[in-house]
């Protein structure tokens, strides 16, 4: 029997999710970001749940952008970090792949190098992230080069925000209007926090990221359920040992955790090798059959413990580590991260059940 831990995507609530945004957009097109396998929720998975209604994709791998091509995706696919070399500039060109072009290295590159068919591009300003992007002040000078260069096709301009929230994407939004102004093309400067709070950014397209995952981008302000999202990815596991604790008793690595009265403890096969945060402290919510609770200790590889004082619990009760019933952001706020890493770092060695 293997060992039982498992996560589970479910599709339809990316869906849900991606049907939103499109209604947050206001007639703005939407991109969604699948970038890093979906953000750890599986690319294909994802993608084909909204493939009827998908304005496009955006990514970062060359492999991943021909994953979609070769699975009959016919949508605008757009690489966020452009080309590294000839080669993925020549086969972003065949299968009619987007990038986005931020620096001179790649621009000259386009230049020399003749391709199969005109190439779509997304010239990215650095407006303050300090990333990736050529200077605004710049824009005029890089738009008449690729024009002039005879090998793209359609041209959008896009940046990225520091800040994306209702003060915060004030300065680059103005250096991004005054930089492209009169411009004519297609716009591309919303990402999720930005679509929610920022009407005045949507533009032409928006790019939606972690909303998509059911992951609030301003936890601190607006939860995800508060915004009308659901979880797609749910990690359980279940409890393989109980033990009773007298006051004094100290549990895990490092005895970080003492008993200061009698409890009932049990230990959940799952530890950072799986995925979940090392540096998740005592007091991490969890659900034991559907009950919360906390863990206590320090996390290790393989293993985690919990309180079930006082809970209907004992071994194979299921345990949920975030998901349905317990958000992955609250999860992540208390281990002093985002919920972008936990989804990210699910473990290969965790089976996933989805689509």
């Amino acid at each position: 029997m293997s060992r039982p831990i498992f996560a589970r995507i479910d599709p339809q609530a990316f869906r849900h999710n991606y049907l939103l945004c499109k209604q947050r957009a206001a007639g703005a097109k939407t991109l969604a970001i699948v970038k890093a396998n979906a953000y750890g929720h599986g690319l294909l998975c994802c993608a084909e749940a909204v493939r009827d209604v998908a304005d496009g994709f955006g990514l970062l791998e060359i492999g991943e952008a021909l994953q979609l091509r070769n699975a009959g995706f016919t949508q605008p696919i757009v690489m966020l970090e452009g080309f590294f070399a000839e080669a993925d500039l020549l086969m972003a060109s065949e299968a009619r792949i987007q990038v986005a072009l931020h620096s001179d290295a790649q621009l000259g590159l386009l230049e020399m190098t003749e391709l199969p068919a005109p190439l779509d591009v997304f010239i990215k300003l650095n407006t303050g992230m300090q990333r990736l992007g050529f200077p605004p002040e710049r824009f005029a000078e890089v738009l008449a080069r690729v024009r002039a260069c005879g090998r793209v096709g359609e041209i959008g301009v896009m940046t990225h925000f520091a800040c994306a929230d209702a003060a915060g994407i004030t300065p680059q939004l103005a250096c991004f209007d005054a930089a492209v102004a009169g411009s004519g093309l297609p716009r591309s400067v919303a990402n999720s926090a930005a679509l929610l709070r920022n009407p005045e950014a949507r533009y032409e397209w928006v790019r939606p990221g972690i909303v998509l995952y059911g992951g609030s981008p301003m936890p601190d302000l607006q939860s995800a359920e508060q915004i009308g999202l659901r979880p797609v990815m749910s990690f359980f596991s279940r409890i393989i040992s109980v033990q009773d604790l007298q006051p004094g008793d100290a549990v895990g690595y490092g005895g970080l955790f003492v008993a200061d009265k009698p409890m009932r403890i049990a230990t959940v096969a799952c530890g950072y090798a799986d995925g979940y945060p090392r540096h998740a402290g005592t007091g991490t919510p969890i659900l034991v059959n559907g009950q919360r609770t906390r863990t206590i200790g320090r996390v290790s590889m393989d293993m985690l413990c919990c309180d079930i004082t006082g809970l209907e619990a004992g071994v194979g009760s299921l345990v949920t580590l975030w998901g349905e019933g317990l958000p992955a952001d609250e999860v992540a706020t208390a281990a002093g991260t985002v919920s972008y890493e936990l989804f990210c770092a699910l473990a290969q060695r965790v089976p996933v059940t989805s689509c």
